[in-house]
């Protein structure tokens, strides 16, 4: 296989596409692709990993580990102690792990999985946020997101979590600080969704314009390069790489409704103007499909239709009520939530 070998053949990389199993399970909760599928997958990268790994002091380690493409191809893009990117895909592989292996009816496998990640390292942090690794800040702008993977895509971090806000919140500052001289364009795409999760909505708007104008061909493509001459990135050259644009279209959609751990948020990140807006039948984690419309920044509508049996939790600071009965729904602290059978659909709003 070509390519730098450290990203080519990095031993994480198979955790990285083991969430693609795990989205398509819990997006859909179907028992079959779970059963025949996602398990297995999952379960082998697991596994490996696991192999693949050293208890020190009852700390798992990786032998070497790396972060996209930081420091390139060369000698200095080893690292003897976990880089966040791979240590971030460790944590969410084995919490996967044990929740395919519950979904499975395997508790026992399931308490084996949730011990190897008790015993990894936590992240390496510093006043910049979340580090390359540890003890190295990043220092100069850089076209991966791959530090802060456990803000997202790999939802570890919450920012709804008091304890997470800081962390998440400082990290963007540092990026932001650090400039975009070196991305290119899916850095902002993937960007934006890094906001989108902060809930900054004004600057995930900013960067997904960023991205649309100045790093597309006429026909939509994304290029890696500035197309205006570098406006916003030194780089300015042509590749065609597909999964910014998918990663703007993402990014889109986290404006919209995000699926964290075990609950949705809806309309969680949209820039203070806009005060009115709607989407319709965008699917959540727990196979619901929802619809919502929003007027003066009140919830006027909220259609959630569920696929599987299975319960809807939302986390809103309003409280919501049934439109047809006035009723309003079940609340567990922060989190409200409404019970439904396959098939079933609830309108909902605003109280």
């Amino acid at each position: 296989m070509g390519g730098w070998i450290q990203y080519s053949l990095s031993p994480t990389i198979g955790a990285w596409a083991a969430q693609h199993f795990y989205w398509q399970w819990k997006y859909s909760m179907d028992k079959t692709f779970l059963k025949e599928q996602a398990y297995p997958y999952i379960m082998e990268s697991a596994t490996y990993l696991k192999n693949i790994t050293t208890l020190k002091n009852e700390r798992r380690y990786l032998p070497l580990s790396s972060s996209p493409e930081y420091n390139d191809n060369s000698v200095s893009a080893w690292f003897d102690n976990w880089t966040n990117f791979d240590l971030s895909l460790a944590h969410f592989l084995f919490q996967a792990a044990t929740e395919v292996s519950t979904a499975m009816g395997k508790p026992q496998e399931a308490e084996n999985w949730l011990k190897c990640k008790a015993q990894l390292p936590h992240y390496a942090t510093d006043e910049t946020g979340l580090q390359v690794a540890v003890n190295l800040p990043m220092k100069h702008s850089h076209r991966h997101m791959s530090p802060y993977m456990a803000i997202y895509p790999l939802d570890l971090l919450d920012i709804n979590n008091p304890q997470e806000k800081e962390l998440i919140e400082s990290s963007l500052d540092h990026i932001k600080k650090l400039g975009t001289r070196a991305w290119v364009g899916y850095s902002f795409a993937w960007m934006a969704c890094l906001h989108a999760r902060a809930k900054q909505g004004k600057e995930a708007v900013t960067n997904l314009r960023k991205f649309a104008q100045n790093f597309c061909s006429s026909n939509s493509f994304h290029l890696n390069g500035d197309q205006k001459g570098g406006q916003y990135s030194d780089f300015t050259y042509r590749p065609f790489t597909l999964e910014g644009n998918f990663a703007f279209a993402q990014g889109i959609h986290e404006l919209l409704i995000q699926s964290k751990n075990n609950y949705v948020e809806v309309f969680p990140a949209l820039p203070a103007e806009w005060a009115t807006a709607s989407f319709k039948n965008l699917r959540t984690m727990g196979g619901f499909i929802v619809s919502a419309e929003k007027k003066e920044n009140k919830i006027v509508l909220l259609k959630i239709t569920a696929t599987e049996d299975g319960t809807f939790r939302i986390f809103e600071p309003k409280a919501l009520m049934h439109i047809s009965t006035k009723k309003l729904i079940q609340r567990d602290n922060t989190i409200q939530y409404v019970k439904l059978k396959k098939g079933q659909t609830v309108n909902l709003c605003s109280l």
